[in-house]
């Protein structure tokens, strides 16, 4: 482990150098990875644990043919590498539970009866066991288990991969069976990619991925910016100059910044009238949303989000209710002005900002 000081507070975390590929594979070399569920981390986990010469397998209902057929075209062979969910949980010795969190319920009973003394459960949410009580998911005493959560969606996984970047992930260990787990759980984060990870614990992953992901990430992210495009619609803005003001600077250029830097990087990149109001402004927004970040975390913490995730998501029409709320997202006026700003992105200017942000100014030059 290396120790690492964030923010004046000591972390140890593990690197691609301390716990190398060699010593993962040498860790895994008897194991056969079951990735059960190729729907958004499956392909991303088991398709860069296969290209890193693991021995990997994939659970899918045939039922759900759209990721049936997604396997098949990424090369995964049914009846040689390819099963339905109870024959690969048999044949696997790290079952890697990817379905998502609601339907991890309804498998549990198949998964449970087919596991072996000795098996790995892995998972990438802590979820099911954190929040044990309402998901039923209680682990036999006879297996490891485990976690590896990517920081990012299956495409970043696969993506950051791809790109030899790798993607932050957090790790845990919630039951050490074999005495083993914690080099198990290490291995595979190191070959799905992981840049490197950090310790955590299945009830902390989930309080604050939940927090994240309702907060700043995407919830929060997306309400902000339909408010603030209302406002400058409501004040007779174009709908490009309200969308490129409220989205397109900040995920084109901004957010870059912050990314190569830091967030004060990024302000004293930016004129000066741009940072005397975003320092004026960024209190009264903390102080405005800090409440309701607080009854979020309340809600997360005492089960209620856990709650609604499998009334909703359990439901046998969840992905066409799904599919409609989503469909008022892209048809809004906010989300077609993007389609038309983005295929107005010139190419190669797109491709050059994408591989750097040396030399951008920030929002304006003055």
């Amino acid at each position: 482990m290396a120790t690492i000081d964030f923010g004046g507070t000591q972390e140890e975390v593990i690197t691609r150098k301390e716990f190398t590929m060699a010593k993962a594979r040498k860790v895994l070399k008897n194991e056969t990875i079951a990735i059960i569920g190729y729907g958004v981390q499956g392909p991303a986990q088991g398709l860069n644990l296969r290209d890193n010469g693991f021995k990997v397998i994939v659970g899918q209902a045939k039922s759900f043919e759209k990721d049936w057929d997604r396997a098949v075209k990424d090369g995964w062979v049914p009846g040689k590498t390819l099963f339905d969910i109870e024959e690969a949980v048999q044949k696997g010795t790290i079952i890697q539970m990817l379905v998502s969190d609601a339907a991890q319920r309804k498998i549990w009973p198949v998964v449970k009866k087919n596991l072996k003394p000795g098996d790995a459960l892995y998972f990438s949410h802590g979820f099911s066991i954190a929040y044990a009580k309402q998901t039923g998911v209680i682990p036999p005493e006879n297996v490891d288990v485990i976690m590896v959560a990517p920081k990012g969606s299956g495409t970043s996984v696969r993506r950051n991969f791809l790109s030899g970047a790798g993607i932050n992930s957090s790790f845990a260990v919630f039951q050490d069976y074999t005495k083993t787990a914690r080099e198990r759980c290490l291995a595979v984060g190191i070959g799905v990619g992981s840049g490197y990870l950090f310790p955590t614990t299945f009830e902390h992953e989930v309080f604050s991925d939940l927090t994240g992901e309702r907060g700043v990430l995407m919830g929060a992210l997306a309400g902000i910016m339909e408010a603030q495009y209302e406002v400058l619609r409501a004040g007779g803005h174009s709908p490009s100059e309200a969308f490129n003001e409220t989205v397109e600077e900040l995920t084109q250029s901004l957010i870059r910044l912050v990314d190569e830097n830091g967030m004060d990087w990024m302000y004293s990149n930016c004129s000066a009238t741009a940072q005397r109001g975003a320092l004026d402004w960024k209190p009264k927004f903390k102080k405005a949303v800090l409440p309701v970040f607080k009854d979020l975390y309340q809600r997360v913490k005492d089960g209620r989000e856990c709650a609604r995730v499998l009334s909703a998501c359990g439901k046998a029409d969840y992905q066409a209710q799904l599919t409609k709320e989503l469909a008022v997202i892209g048809e809004s006026e906010m989300w077609t002005t993007g389609k038309a700003v983005r295929a107005l992105r010139p190419k190669e200017a797109a491709k050059a900002i994408t591989k750097t942000t040396a030399g951008i100014s920030g929002r304006k030059s003055n």
